[in-house]
């Protein structure tokens, strides 16, 4: 490979380099430029190495994929990777699923993107793909044409994608314009420039004025270069709002953090919506309940549902959906309903649905919302982006979890499922949780104690005019803490549910609060419809093998005593301080809970799993791939090992020789009968004849190619007696003359390749002649013998 074919990789790599570097404003941190920068060098030694080798489109496409994937845990994925550098089934997973669906996270999340962990594949799989075109551009597709300019330009392509899609993915703020804009202009028109034209026919002198006048162009280039960005870049560069950036151009996905917790609003329906008729449903039965949202994150002010920078194995992320919902995990389920829905005065969002829905269908007339639909499988939340109004009808085949008694699930774990943390805790949450359960040391038999207590101690309030004890709204740590604390325990499904869930989650077991309807009076068989009286929320607490079990603390509807005053003790109590009623910060009213509810120490199995169908395909592809290319790398490196010991022979006669053996053992590997004994001349008819007399064009020009089309007689004859030539004449062979054996050699044997079939050529690589262990011609003369034949001539 010649000095000018290594600058233009190189000069090509700089400028990928120069586009990778504009991915920082979508990362914000430099792990991108270690992913990018990698995956520019891998994809660039996979194109280096189909050129060492002559590999062709479909092996070089095969070697690429393997260094993509082996390679790609330690540049890409080094946290999930083995030892940081070994791969393991998540980074395998994530440089999969990162090359085809990261592309649709980057544009829609919010900059600087820091989830999902394959986010980081995306700077590396555009980098490999830009490096392995740009080598198989530069070192197999280029010496084969003209340098012409435009064919030279076609060489930059690939950083150009790099350079345009970073300013694709990012932000509207400009990342270094400028800079990145003038080093990338100036590399490459001073490249073209020198890389045009030759002066290798002109004299010395004319080579000196040459040489001057590129000095010149490339220093005016530079400066105007230089002048043209720094004085009206400026002017030309647009401003933020006119800046296009897809991710401003996409729609991003659902974010439940956009929208007030459902469970905050709990009393708008007790209160305001109490008669209000809000939706009418038929297909349900009497145990069944309607579910709004789940919400599984606590920050001290409300329970919520989980955004997705904090999607874990119990909340999962909402997906654009068509009418078949995805399977839903830690589903126990023996009954189905098909259920329809007619929307009255309830409004919003969150599409109210029963069990965990398989099938949904939306109405198209007189407007088309089905685009609109969201869904979590994890949670079983539907959402409809654009909300629904009166009128709105839709319909759904939903499955419905199993139930179990209590001594069912007596020696039953709750499941392994992470859920997002909750925050500032008030201590009275764990200390009576702790005094609730009392003995009982099963999962079960806890969560049933504090549901019990909470039932018995509790009382029910929602705060109307007609209750005898006032009930303040809200389920923040200071109305939870006072739930706790005061002479009775006052509230409502809110409170409650919300209290337990936060016992629960101290004790270790995931917890979540589900928000919906619990309709009253349900004829099996006949519309039911919902108030706003119907409103409730209940927790549900996964366990293994069974599913989510639903709890539901609240008190039953009871008499308050009144000889009792639910005010604030006015003894003080120091153990627990009382929350303040005036604004204060949160620090100041909450004392915060060490609850062990992460899970570092526990096995991410959601991140480590593959689908069944994934790992069927890995094996039923990834073994017959390690079988085919081991062997074929092999025998590759032991053909170009046996070729380079003949092209760099120490005597140009040698190496004329080593031309005409090299192309009869590609003959015999192709399949050809190489005839045992004979002259040159007579082996070159025997092998024409084979290949056939009608002339089979070479498609890949090469420089040494003759202008007239040649067939394999006519190139295997000239050379025989080129080698012949260079062998007998007792003088050395000029360097140029073996360098055209050595090309009519390669040229020789594409012809012989492309006149036989896909097969055959196949087994081809798989071959090493039996010729290359020294059986030979008998009349074709050795290196040794040329030798002696030249000492009989000068003497």
């Amino acid at each position: 490979m010649s000095n000018a074919t290594w600058r233009d990789l190189g000069i090509v790599t700089v400028l990928s380099l120069i586009g990778i570097w504009g991915f920082a404003p979508a990362f914000g941190n430099a792990g991108f430029l270690l992913a990018g920068i990698g995956g520019v060098v891998v994809g660039t030694a996979a194109g280096y190495l189909s050129h060492r080798y002559r590999l062709n489109a479909f092996v070089t496409a095969l070697g690429a994929i393997v260094a993509y994937f082996i390679v790609g845990s330690a540049l890409a994925m080094p946290g999930h990777a083995l030892f940081g550098v070994l791969p393991t089934l998540t980074t395998l997973r994530g440089l999969a699923l990162g090359a085809v669906f990261g592309w649709a996270d980057i544009v829609t999340l919010a900059a600087p993107v820091g989830a999902p962990d394959y986010i980081t594949v995306q700077p590396y799989v555009a980098g490999w793909l830009v490096g392995l075109v740009s080598a198989v551009l530069v070192l197999r597709w280029m010496p084969r044409h003209d340098r012409t300019p435009g064919r030279l330009a076609v060489l930059l392509i690939g950083p150009v994608v790099l350079y345009v899609l970073g300013v694709l993915i990012g932000t509207q703020t400009p990342f270094l314009a400028n800079l990145r804009g003038i080093a990338f202009a100036l590399i490459a028109l001073v490249w073209l420039g020198w890389r045009k034209g030759s002066a290798q026919n002109a004299s010395l002198s004319e080579r000196k004025g040459l040489n001057k006048n590129k000095v010149i162009g490339t220093a005016i280039i530079a400066v105007a270069a230089v002048l043209v960005t720094g004085l009206a870049g400026s002017a030309l560069v647009p401003t933020p709002e006119s800046r296009f950036v897809l991710r401003d151009e996409v729609v991003p996905p659902f974010d439940p953090q956009d929208y007030p917790s459902p469970l905050g609003g709990f009393r708008k329906y007790t209160k305001d919506l109490g008669e209000s008729e809000l939706l009418t449903v038929s297909g349900i039965k009497a145990a069944d309940k309607i579910r709004l949202a789940v919400m599984d994150t606590y920050d001290g002010r409300l329970w919520d549902v989980a955004g997705p920078e904090a999607q874990t194995g119990g909340s999962g992320s909402f997906s654009l959906v068509g009418e078949t919902m995805p399977e839903t995990p830690l589903l126990t389920s023996k009954s189905s309903r098909t259920i329809d829905v007619s929307v009255e005065s309830y409004s919003g969002v969150w599409l109210p649905v029963v069990g965990y829905p398989t099938e949904l269908t939306l109405p198209t007339e007189p407007e088309d919302k089905t685009q609109d639909l969201r869904y979590n499988a994890a949670t079983a939340t539907t959402v409809l982006t654009s909300g629904v109004d009166k009128g709105y009808r839709y319909s759904f085949t939903t499955d419905v979890q199993d139930s179990y008694s209590d001594d069912a699930l007596k020696n039953v774990p709750t499941a392994d499922v992470t859920l997002p943390a909750v925050d500032r805790v008030p201590d009275v949450v764990a200390a009576k949780a702790a005094e609730y359960v009392g003995t009982a040391t099963t999962p079960i038999g806890q969560l049933r104690e504090i549901e019990r207590q909470l039932k018995v101690n509790g009382f029910l309030s929602h705060g109307l005019a007609s209750d005898a004890v006032p009930s303040r709204a809200g389920h923040g740590a200071d109305r939870i803490e006072e739930l706790f604390t005061r002479n009775q325990m006052i509230g409502d499904e809110e409170q409650f549910a919300a209290a337990f869930a936060l016992m629960a989650r101290s004790l270790g077991y995931p917890a979540r609060v589900v928000m919906g309807f619990a309709p009253k009076n349900v004829d099996e068989g006949a519309a039911v419809t919902i108030t706003g009286e119907d409103v409730t929320a209940w927790v549900e607490v996964p366990f293994e093998g069974v599913g989510w079990i639903s709890f539901a603390p609240t008190p039953d509807e009871k008499e308050i005593p009144q000889d009792q005053n639910p005010k604030p003790k006015t003894e003080p109590q120091p153990q627990v301080r009382q929350p303040p009623r005036a604004e204060k910060q949160a620090e100041d009213l909450l004392t915060n809970v060490d609850i062990n509810d992460s899970d570092d120490d526990k096995k991410d199995d959601d991140a480590f799993a593959l689908p069944g169908w994934l790992v069927a395909i890995l094996w039923v592809v990834g073994i017959p791939l390690v079988l085919y290319l081991v062997p074929l790398f092999i025998i590759a490196a032991l053909k170009s090992r046996r070729r380079t010991r003949r092209r760099e022979a120490a005597t140009a006669d040698a190496r004329a020789a080593g031309a005409w053996d090299e192309t009869l053992d590609s003959y015999a590997e192709l399949g050809y009968t190489v005839p045992a004994a004979g002259t040159r001349g007579m082996v070159a008819r025997d092998l024409g004849t084979q290949v056939g007399t009608t002339a089979i064009l070479d498609r890949e020009k090469t420089d040494a190619s003759p202008t007239d089309p040649e067939t394999a007689s006519d190139l295997l004859t000239r050379l025989a007696h080129g080698a012949d030539e260079a062998v007998f004449s007792g003088v050395d062979a000029p360097n140029d003359r073996v360098d055209e054996l050595w090309q009519a050699s390669e040229h020789s044997s594409r012809i012989a390749a492309s006149a036989v079939g896909w097969w055959r050529r196949q087994l081809s690589k798989f071959r090493i002649s039996s010729r290359s262990s020294g059986a030979k011609p008998k009349t074709a003369p050795t290196a040794r013998t040329s030798k002696r034949t030249r000492g009989t001539s000068k003497k």
